[in-house]
């Protein structure tokens, strides 16, 4: 999704000239008719979907200056670029100390307004990952920093909100790569653990002989090469939160003595003679199907349902496409801080190629594409030819395969026939039906109009009841004289196929 930029402007005409430059840059306009209705999206609800604003300085109103000012009081941080036609040095003093990030004198010309609103979008972004860095080496990160517009992602976050404000065993389910130590981190960082130490384990990476004496410890001289004592991991988390990522890999036996260390608030070190008492609270993760584990008898009923007490699931990346731009994004913001390069913007025909790939890897696929992108730019603005992976993944999963899709019912699903069975429709011979499959984009990434939609439905019900206008009118729940006019409207019935199709239109259809 692209970013957002609320126009406020008392002028109509400055709107609309504001309004088609912000949308030709890429971005999605918003539209705010005076001071007072800016205001109220601002320090609303809406204010998370405000990426940057241009604000007039002069309105009738509430001006410019108290738009900031209800701003700054509600803790706002949206990057705010001033306009006037009046470009005194004490406006844009005040404009600046009221916290604007940029000021332009109308009428900005369209080459200074795109510079203004990349640099400021770019400033926030930067900004907002030095602070969520500083969060996560402090333990302190929450669901505010989880970067998500899906709606797909607001249940996880919900649950992650209700997790933490409980000690309650939390397993997080979810594809390779969707981020599910973000998740656990979030449920430590807005817990009241906060303040005591996140260890991440990772059961998968851990030698099987080694398993026990790096989860509980071990004491000097309990094996060949134990020439220290070692804490462990569980003591190392008291009071704070163990993350066990990978919790399917663990062997058996490390399953009993992990089963008793849950149940009895104690583990024993490897050689050691007396237990030790552990506060810990307990977040897993796998990305494996653990109740086929269970019943295939590699993993234990009995800690099984210890851990999974309350389960979040993580959906993947291609059930939420919103996410690609604004994950895209950030890694770009990051990662070219990190190279030392100065990449600041995504052309929008390489954001609507990102949408269209199915992301296997999930986010962490798409935080290494961006990676390579940025090492790849020779400017300031990523494009298509940053990304040869990913057009050559999308040449090979098909043209259309990754973009936005209406999913058909099971029943419909339950009515398709095999590949090379065949449905006798008034002798109409052999029809093979593929899924049908309506995108709801066009290829730069934008809602395409609603008629081109209904004329591809119309055209996909003709081709599929074998020009049988009486049963396609009749499956699309309208007359054959209102389907013969959205024939002739939608542009359908060139080359004479309108008559055509009429002379049929009485035929009834047997299956």
């Amino acid at each position: 999704m692209p970013d957002s930029v609320l126009i406020v402007d008392d002028d109509p005409v400055q709107r609309r000239l504001l309004e088609a430059m912000v949308q030709r840059f890429g971005y999605r306009a918003l539209i705010a008719e005076g001071g007072d209705a800016a205001a109220a999206m601002l320090t609303g609800d809406d204010a998370s979907r405000i990426d940057a604003v241009i604000l007039d300085l002069v309105m009738p109103d509430l001006d410019g200056l108290g738009v900031l000012a209800r701003m700054r009081a509600a803790g706002c941080d949206i990057p705010v670029i001033v306009q006037t036609a009046h470009g005194g040095i004490d406006n844009v003093v005040s404009a600046m100390r009221a916290g604007a990030a940029d000021f332009v004198v109308k009428p900005a010309s369209p080459e200074r307004l795109q510079v203004s609103l990349r640099n400021a979008l770019a400033n926030r972004r930067l900004a907002g990952e030095v602070q969520r860095l500083q969060r996560k080496h402090e333990g302190t990160l929450s669901t505010e920093d989880i970067v998500t517009r899906s709606a797909a992602m607001k249940p996880v976050l919900r649950a992650v909100e209700k997790a933490a404000a409980s000690a309650i065993p939390v397993s997080i389910e979810g594809e390779s790569g969707v981020g599910k130590e973000l998740i656990a981190r979030a449920i430590h960082g807005t817990s009241a653990r906060r303040a005591r130490p996140f260890v991440a384990v990772n059961c998968g990476a851990m030698p099987e002989n080694l398993v026990e004496s790096i989860l509980f410890g071990h004491e000097k001289g309990a094996f060949t090469g134990a020439t220290e004592k070692h804490t462990g991991k569980f003591v190392e988390a008291d009071g704070g939160t163990l993350f066990l990522d990978e919790v399917g890999e663990l062997p058996l036996a490390a399953q009993v003595k992990l089963l008793r260390a849950l149940q009895e608030g104690e583990v024993e070190p490897v050689g050691g003679r007396k237990t030790v008492k552990v506060d810990v609270r307990i977040v897993s993760a796998t990305n494996r199907d653990l109740i086929a584990d269970v019943k295939a008898g590699r993993f234990r009923e009995d800690l099984f349902y210890r851990l999974h007490v309350f389960p979040i699931a993580v959906p993947p990346l291609r059930q939420r496409p919103e996410d690609i731009g604004e994950l895209t994004r950030h890694f770009l913001t990051r990662i070219a801080a990190e190279e030392g390069k100065r990449v600041r913007a995504i052309s929008g025909e390489a954001l609507a190629l990102l949408s269209r790939c199915r992301w296997p890897g999930n986010v962490r696929q798409l935080e290494n594409a961006v990676f390579r992108a940025v090492v790849l730019a020779e400017s300031e603005e990523i494009g298509i030819a940053e990304f040869p992976q990913v057009s050559a993944q999308i040449g090979a999963q098909g043209e259309h395969a990754a973009q936005p899709l209406i999913e058909p019912s099971p029943a419909i699903i339950a009515s398709w026939p095999e590949a090379g069975d065949s449905l006798d429709v008034r002798n109409a011979g052999p029809l093979t039906v593929n899924a049908p499959t309506l995108h709801l984009t066009d290829t730069r990434g934008d809602v395409r109009p609603l008629d081109d939609i209904e004329r591809d439905v119309i055209r996909f019900a003709i081709s599929h009841y074998r020009n049988q206008m009486s049963e396609v009118a009749r499956r699309l729940k309208i007359g054959r004289s209102t389907l013969y006019r959205k024939l002739e409207g939608l542009g359908l019935d060139d080359d004479g196929a309108e008559k055509k199709l009429k002379q049929d239109a009485g035929a009834s259809r047997t299956w």
